[in-house]
């Protein structure tokens, strides 16, 4: 039965790609050339085409009446995927009637936020664990267990996780949970828009996305629609090229998958189709068809018309690393473990004395100067000037006395170090002083990248003392300072040329444009060769986008409240015991003993 292109693909489970599509009828019948985003392609009443992919190129939104009627919809503007706006969804009230529905149409990610949350309306056994109604399902993965299609989940209940898995066919009335969190559009629109569904959704700060760009009218308020349109990629029978169009063409489709043969069309796979694989489809033997521009030195090997072996999917860890000149980042860097070079500590600046606590090391102690002077409002806890040098041991809990009661008070304990004797004097700094700290490095130990992992918290600051001789340009070598943020773990293929199987590569699926034409299995035994891996260059884009997603929670906890307000710098000297004047260094001499230690630095190195 025919049916509209638009209504079809808001329909299509991407899981069941590909489909073979003829055309029936339209404003392009007559064969006249469709031209959209860059691609040029011919649709003709008869033409045979096999879509393998769907991605959502634009959204409409409608604003609607009311949050429990969306029939009920004025206006409609159209939405690029780039609008300022933030969208908080409003939970569908239509239940899906088994786990298989939520399968079809809903999106199961990789990471926690795309990870959908449900509840059911009646009470489910499962193993050795009885789910009450209303409890919060979260669906993790669907995997293949015995032949048999299944999703785990967990759940919390008093403080413990359960895991467990809940086969497809299990029935039952799930509702969405609702979601408390805020997306932007592209973002709804990629993980949060099930398939045959709309996505109802309110906005927040719309003041300022109306301000940027005068896409939203005026009465957009409340609960809006949101519809997608999918750019949908496509192979021609006969052609090689892949072509896109909109799902929203005037055209009319039937799908005669049943009737064609698949192996007479191309097949073109995108990094993404191949991840998607499951680990006994491989290896595979692919050629390149179109290769990424960015990278291109790095990953030589994937140029067009070369044929690749793609041995298997993996999960890696990489260092998020970032340059820092002056005040700003510059560029970001994806540091592979097994990288070879070697690095020296660079000065770490501490804003507060809880940032102290937080990059205590278990190899040392912190050794810093104060930038900043800093009067203790509680009685028992040190004021601080500028050039007192502490050394950092450890933290704990002290009573302090604040005016006019007594309470509890975190407190930073450290040692005073009392120029010119270096005798040490025992203090208690308070956690939530405002004030400033740069570290005094004296360590001139060359560190590989696990051992700085292993001994010191990140992030932390280093500079490349010895470059990674294994490879021929090592990017890293020459930038002056190297901000190490965090440990993340992505998805690669490990790769090889056909022609040369001894040179293992991870290719990143996520940051490298490409696309394959399936060749054939790969039957012959496979050696196992060490796997090389680059220094990776990502965009600004990749990199906020990495410490949004990547491993939330390993992020440090917030700092404490500041309960007391920073006098003027000119009663801290008042407040501060006295001492002599080689005790408390002025400014100038903090960026002498600073630039000494740089200096002693370089002539180590």
């Amino acid at each position: 039965m025919a049916s509209s292109l638009k209504n079809f693909i808001h329909s299509l489970d991407p899981n069941s790609l590909p489909r073979i599509l003829q055309i029936q009828s339209g404003f392009y019948d007559e064969g006249s050339i469709y031209e959209k985003c860059g691609h040029e392609c011919c649709l003709s009443t008869g033409d045979v085409i096999k879509v393998v992919g769907l991605k959502v190129k634009k959204v409409l939104a409608s604003n609607c009446e009311s949050e429990d009627d969306a029939s009920f919809c004025s206006t409609t503007v159209e939405l690029p995927l780039h609008f300022p706006g933030l969208c908080r969804i409003v939970a569908d009230k239509t239940p899906y009637v088994s786990v298989e529905e939520i399968v079809k149409k809903v999106l199961i990610g990789s990471t926690q936020l795309q990870h959908p949350c449900f509840y059911c309306s009646k009470d489910i056994k499962v193993e050795n664990l009885t789910i009450k109604r209303g409890e919060k399902i979260i669906f993790n993965s669907v995997e293949v267990s015995n032949g048999i299609l299944t999703v785990h989940c967990r759940l919390m209940r008093d403080g413990q996780l359960h895991a467990f898995v809940l086969p497809i066919s299990q029935e039952g009335d799930f509702y969405e949970w609702e979601d408390d969190q805020t997306y932007t559009l592209k973002e709804i629109a990629k993980w949060k828009i099930p398939k045959s569904r709309s996505r109802r959704v309110t906005f927040t700060h719309i003041c300022k996305a109306r301000n940027s760009t005068n896409l939203l009218p005026v009465d957009f308020d409340g609960c809006i629609v949101l519809t997608p349109i999918y750019e949908v990629q496509a192979a021609m029978k006969f052609q090689k090229e892949t072509v896109y169009f909109l799902s929203d063409l005037d055209v009319e489709v039937k799908d005669v998958t049943d009737c064609y043969n698949m192996h007479s069309f191309l097949q073109p796979l995108s990094m993404e189709d191949i991840l998607e694989r499951t680990c006994n489809e491989f290896p595979i033997v692919v050629a390149v068809i179109e290769g990424s521009v960015r990278n291109k030195q790095s990953y030589n090997i994937l140029c067009p018309g070369r044929e690749i072996v793609i041995y298997k999917k993996c999960q890696a860890t990489r260092i998020l690393a970032s340059e820092i000149k002056g005040d700003s980042y510059q560029r970001h860097f994806l540091i592979p473990t097994s990288y070879k070079g070697k690095f020296k500590r660079r000065p770490r600046e501490f804003p507060t004395a809880y940032d102290l606590e937080i990059a205590r090391s278990v190899k040392e102690k912190l050794h810093v100067v104060a930038t900043k002077a800093f009067e203790s409002p509680y009685e028992g806890l040190s004021s601080v000037s500028i050039g007192n040098q502490f050394l950092i041991p450890q933290c704990q809990l002290s009573e302090v006395v604040d005016p006019g009661k007594k309470k509890v008070e975190n407190a930073l304990a450290c040692e005073q170090i009392l120029s010119p004797n270096e005798t040490h004097k025992s203090i208690l700094l308070p956690m939530c002083m405002e004030g400033g700290f740069v570290e005094l490095v004296h360590d001139k130990k060359q560190y590989e990248l696990l051992e700085l992992c292993k001994y010191f918290r990140l992030p932390f600051k280093v500079k490349v003392s010895l470059r990674d001789l294994s490879i021929q340009e090592d990017i890293l070598a020459g930038i002056p300072c190297l901000q190490l943020e965090e440990k993340i773990t992505d998805s690669y293929l490990l790769i090889s040329t056909f022609s040369n199987p001894t040179e293992i590569w991870e290719a990143p699926v996520h940051r490298l444009n490409m696309s394959f034409q399936l060749l054939s299995k790969h039957a012959e035994d496979i050696v196992c060769f060490p796997t090389k891996s680059i220094v990776e260059e990502i965009t600004e884009e990749q990199y906020y986008m990495m410490r949004k997603y990547g491993n939330q929670a390993t992020n440090p906890p917030p700092r404490p409240p500041k309960t007391h307000k920073v006098e003027d710098s000119k009663a801290y000297f008042l407040t501060v015991p006295t001492q002599s004047a080689c005790s408390t260094p002025g400014p100038r001499k903090v960026r002498r003993m600073l630039k000494n230690e740089e200096e002693d630095s370089q002539r180590q190195h």
